[in-house]
Order: structure tokens, then sequence, then C-alpha cells
């Protein structure tokens, strides 16, 4: 079993659990999947209204940046005629600022405006749709792309330059998780694991002074080491073309990326980075997707299917965080 292990567990952390504390479990739907949690509960948790609570912040975000539901502020941004200037609640907000600088540190292999293109393949709300002809993609791709894009932090005003369709299936989801996992801190609750479709974060330690551990994902079929994680400060997401909803396009080219890649799982201080991360390897390749992390420090395993053969690939952050 190989694990991987934080730069360091908090000496305060391990020092505040309590040993007699319950872990309890909330679980629901949400995005198009599950949600769990798992906290250490103390006697001044208000179990239930927790979870009234979780689900007023998951459904606001749903309110905000689902590209599925036909009244959220993302698809109405996508409806907006040319030049329109919106101003966008903070949530919103925080998750364009990170879309758009993780688009310009991965040259576009992620990319927040690809709905056109995402809608065109049919993996998007219109459904399955035939494979487009080359004109039909060079359209789309001409309305989209994050560079068309005008926004301004401050006054976290986004412009619609004219046609252009927003998904942030690819960053929104991780968000949620570190939206969640912030409002268990502000409950008072310093122990817990926040888990939606996959995606996870941990923070603080199980009441038995263990760490939240968590297993990397295998894809289906595919005879792995395991890989065992302790999420002590730390988030987790995996893009794989065996997932739900997972759609590997290439806004760069317009088209289905043709590499070996199988997952990407990604370990980051929080779970939105991790998941927009995740993505750009994935459309990256396997070759330029390991340059990428080492390059930017990413803690990243790559899976790929290479004729048959099952490799995996081990950025050196992730390496480096492997227990001897």
């Amino acid at each position: 079993m190989r694990i991987a292990l934080p730069p360091a567990l908090s000496a305060q952390a391990i020092a505040g659990r309590d040993a007699t504390l319950p872990v309890v479990t909330l679980d629901g739907e949400t995005m198009g999947t599950t949600w769990r949690i798992l906290f250490a509960r103390a006697a001044s948790v208000d179990v239930a209204a927790l979870r009234g609570a979780v689900d007023v912040r998951l459904a606001g975000l749903v309110a905000e940046m689902s590209h599925w539901d036909g009244t959220s502020l993302l698809t109405r941004f996508n409806r907006a005629p040319a030049g329109t200037w919106m101003t966008l609640p903070p949530d919103f907000a925080h998750v364009m600022a990170a879309a758009l600088r993780i688009a310009a540190a991965s040259d576009g292999a992620f990319d927040p405006a690809v709905g056109r293109l995402v809608d065109l393949w049919g993996f998007g709300p219109p459904g399955p749709a035939p494979t487009p002809d080359r004109a039909a993609i060079a359209g789309a791709t001409a309305l989209s792309g994050w560079r068309r894009l005008s926004f301004d932090p401050a006054s976290r005003r986004l412009r619609q330059p004219g046609g252009l369709a927003l998904d942030l299936s690819g960053i929104a989801k991780g968000h949620a998780v570190d939206a969640l996992a912030q409002l268990l801190r502000d409950a008072g609750i310093g122990h817990a694991l926040v888990e939606i479709g996959g995606e996870l974060v941990g923070f603080g330690v199980r009441p038995d002074g263990d760490p939240w551990w968590v297993d990397l994902e295998v894809p289906p079929g595919m005879h792995l080491p395991p890989l065992r994680v302790a999420l002590h400060g730390l988030a987790v997401a995996t893009s794989g073309n065996y997932r739900r909803g997972c759609h590997n396009l290439d806004p760069r080219t317009g088209y289905p990326t043709e590499a070996a890649i199988v997952s990407v799982s990604v370990l980051h201080d929080n779970a939105m980075e991790a998941d927009a991360w995740a993505t750009a390897l994935t459309v990256s390749g396997p070759a330029a997707g390991i340059v990428m992390a080492d390059r930017l420090g990413i803690a990243a395993r790559i899976v790929c299917d290479a004729g048959g053969e099952v490799q995996e690939h081990l950025s050196a952050a992730l390496t480096a965080m492997l227990a001897d």
C-alpha cells in the first residue's frame, strides 16, 4: 500500500481532537450526483440545522452556476445579448477569477467558455447529438474561448461578447466542496471530510487520531497498486472518461481528446483548483500533462491505456508526498 501524506499534520488539529466524539454522516443529492459529509460531532452542533444549511448552500450554488438549470444565472449570461455586462455574486465571481487564471496558466487546456462545443458534441443539456461536421465545429470554436471574456474582479462584472456559452462543470463542483467545508468550519466543526461526486476535501483528523484516509480512484477494469492519501488540509479531484458527466473536449481544437489518458487525479489545498487542474492535465495528454504538473508543482497521478498496457505517471510533487 502506497501512502501519500500532506507536508505536515497540524499538531494543533491532532491535539484538538476529542476521542469520545461520534462521527456523523450526512448525505444527499446535488449537481446530478451525490454529496456526503463525515464530521466529528460536538454536543453543540445541531445536526438538523446543519443539514438545512448544507441544502441551502448547495441550492444557491446551483442557482448561480448550473448549465443544466435553464433559470440559473449562468444560463442567463449565456443568453444575454452581445455587450451585456453582468454583475456576478461572490461565489460565481470567485470561480470565474480562478477559471480564467487556470485557463491562462494551462494555455487553454482548461477553458470555462467551452459551452457551445459541449452542446454541439452532445455532452450538454440539449442531449446526445450526431457527430458534428467541420464547419459546425469551426463555428462553435469561433464563438468560444476564455480570451473572448472580459472580467473585472474588483466590480465582479463579466461581459458577454456575443454567442459565448460558459460551462463551469469542470470547476464549480470543486468550489461547492470547498464551500461546504467552509460552512462546517463556520459552524465550529474542526474535523470533517466532504465529498461531492468523488471530489473530496478533508480537514482535521478523525476522533481516533487517524487522518481522513481516501484511496485514489482506479478506473474500472484496470489494476494498479493502491495509493492512499491522508486528506488533512488537502483536496482531491479525479477526471476520467469513465466518470459520469465527463466530456474531455480539447477547447483549443474543438475536438475530443485523442490521448490515451484514462484518468487524472490531482491533490491540491482546495477542491476547486484540484477539479480544474484534473481537467487541464487530462486535455493536455500524458507527456505534456506531466510536464505541466511538474512545472507548476501540481501533485498529480495520470493513468493511461497504452495499447492495452496500463501506465501510471506520478508528478514530482506527488512522488515527494509518498511515505518511505
